[in-house]
Order: structure tokens, then C-alpha cells, then sequence
């Protein structure tokens, strides 16, 4: 029976297929892979049962490293600070699961966060393991996430993404760009830039494309609708910023201006607004729509995407 972990059921495990090495038990290979978690830390994760085969057995730190075995472990992160904006259920049914997500909260485990993710308060809230996201959003940006909630019907939504037959909208606050003519669509080549977390504009054959259109064009700060007619990483932000209009709030693009990890004072001015498809099951058009608003910085309360709860869950 696997040790009692409070963090256990709240925390998707991360996956590894054992590369060939002459380390002699799992222990050994563990510490040599990950340099930065100490020997003490894997031994401590073994004994709570935090380190398991694709079946979700508990393995024993002096088990000889076997090349090509797939194992799970938790990643966990000493005094994760706690995300102070909640998430709210839009849709939930047998097969899918729309959230509502605020600013600064990860849809998955990254960098320093674990359980201050919206996975892991997902699977908190549902007792599901099995919630699986199908697309992912940037932890400043606010709005609808998509997920799997069993494993036998999940390629079939998956394949909305891979095929395109998903349209999403987002909506946007930057600068106003009264010398241009909307609607318009924007294409542009992006690569991996620098620093690694960020992307750039590249010659070569466009791989990404973003519909453009004015919502509301008054004053400094105009309100825009955005339509990814692809899904790179970061694209409606780099595509903006190139247009002239950087959206309000954003720490990287056109130049990088770091934060504070706990600085909720500047949300990211984009928000995930719909989300429509037809239902590859049951052929029902499915339209889902965020209930969240983005407000200019000097009409709303700092941090918060109106609509979002300031009190987070308990996890």
C-alpha cells in the first residue's frame, strides 16, 4: 500500500523512460539526472511511494537501473508560494472539463510550481487522476482551458487541436494603432529566440498566423479580438508587439522586463474569451465563453482579472 501523502493525489506525476547509464540502482541514476535534487530528497520521495512504474507501484531506491523502463515520480517544490486568484468550473461532463483561469496561475507543473497549478486544484476539486489538459495557456494569461477527463475518448478531442477544427478568440488591451486598417491578418516565421523562454521573428516561410480586429477603439488603450489561426508558443504576444502594440502587461515581449514571482500587480492584458468546436462524440456544436473581463490597469483592482475569485482553494 502506498505511504500516506497528502500532496499525492493533487500532483500529476512527470514520466521518464530510463536512458542507457551505468548506475547501478535507481538511486544512484536518479541523483546523477537531476544534480539538483539531492540524495536525501530522493530517498525521502522513495519512501512516501513518490517514485512508481507506469503502473503506479511504489519502487525501491536499490532497484538495479534497468534502460527503457518507464518510471513516474512527483516533483515537488519546498514553500511554494500559493497563487492567490482561483479558478472556477465552467463545463464539466463524462468526457471534458472547462475551467475558467485566472492570471499567474500554470495549467501544468513548472519552474516552481506544483500544486499551485490549475491541474493539480483541477484534480483536487474532481477527485480525477486522470484530467489530462488538451492545449495549453501561458500562466499570465487568463481564460478558458480545455481538458480530457478519461483516457479512452481523449484522442478524439485531441485531434480537434491537430486538425484545427477548434476556433478560439481571445480578447486583448494595447496600444491603439490608429493608422492601421482592421480587420487584418498577421503572419510571421518563429523560432526558439533568447533567452530560451522567449520567441522571435525569423526570414523563412510564415508557421504562424493571428486574426486581428478592433473590439473597441477609443482612447490610448484600444480593446482587440484576437483569432490563432495557429498555436505557436507566445504568438499573440510576439505578433502584437511586432504590430506595435505590445499588450499591456507583458514582461517579455517587445523587451524583457522581469517581476518578482509574487508581483500580481500587472496581469497580462489577454484573456482565452471562447472556445466552439463540434463534438467529434455526440456532433453537438459546443460553445463555451469565459467569465472573466480584463479591465485597464487604472479602472480595475491590481492583479485581478475581474470575476476572479482573490481567495484561492484549499488544496
Amino acid at each position: 500500500m502506498m505511504p500516506s501523502d497528502p500532496m499525492y493525489p493533487h500532483v500529476a506525476a512527470s514520466r521518464l523512460q530510463l536512458p542507457p547509464g551505468a548506475w547501478g540502482c535507481l538511486l544512484d541514476g536518479l541523483c546523477a539526472r537531476f544534480p539538483r535534487i539531492s540524495r536525501a530528497q530522493w530517498l525521502d520521495r522513495f519512501g512516501r511511494g513518490r517514485v512508481q512504474d507506469a503502473q503506479g507501484r511504489a519502487l525501491d531506491p536499490a532497484q538495479p537501473w534497468q534502460v527503457g523502463l518507464e518510471i513516474r515520480y512527483f516533483r515537488e517544490v519546498a514553500h511554494e508560494p500559493i497563487v492567490p486568484f482561483a479558478e472556477r468550473i465552467v463545463h464539466h461532463d463524462a468526457h471534458l472539463l472547462v475551467a475558467d483561469k485566472p492570471h499567474f496561475l500554470p495549467v501544468v507543473p513548472a519552474g516552481g510550481h506544483v500544486q499551485q497549478t490549475l491541474l493539480a486544484r483541477l484534480i483536487a476539486a474532481t477527485g480525477n487522476p486522470d484530467l489530462v489538459p488538451l492545449h495549453r495557456l501561458d500562466r499570465l494569461t487568463a481564460g478558458l482551458v480545455l481538458f480530457s477527463t478519461r483516457p479512452g475518448s481523449r484522442d478524439a478531442y485531441q485531434r480537434l487541436f491537430r486538425e484545427r477544427r477548434i476556433e478560439k478568440t481571445y480578447e486583448a488591451l494595447a496600444p491603439a494603432l490608429p493608422a492601421t486598417a482592421f480587420p487584418l491578418r498577421y503572419c510571421s516565421r518563429l523560432e526558439r529566440g533568447t533567452p530560451f523562454h522567449r520567441m522571435a521573428e525569423v526570414e523563412g516561410a510564415p508557421n504562424s498566423e493571428t486574426e486581428v480586429e478592433v473590439i473597441e477603439g477609443t482612447g490610448p488603450v484600444w480593446r482587440y479580438r484576437l483569432r490563432p489561426v495557429t498555436g505557436r508558443k507566445h504568438q499573440l504576444r510576439v505578433h502584437m508587439a511586432a504590430l506595435g502594440a505590445p499588450l499591456q502587461g507583458d514582461d517579455l515581449y517587445p523587451t524583457l522586463a522581469p517581476r518578482d514571482a509574487g508581483d500580481y500587480s500587472q496581469p497580462l492584458q489577454l484573456l482565452a474569451r471562447t472556445l466552439s468546436f463540434s463534438d467529434p462524440l455526440s456532433g453537438e456544436v459546443r460553445h463555451f465563453c469565459s467569465g472573466l473581463t480584463l479591465e485597464e490597469p487604472w479602472r480595475g483592482s491590481p492583479g485581478k482579472a475581474t470575476g476572479a475569485d482573490t481567495n484561492a482553494p484549499e488544496a
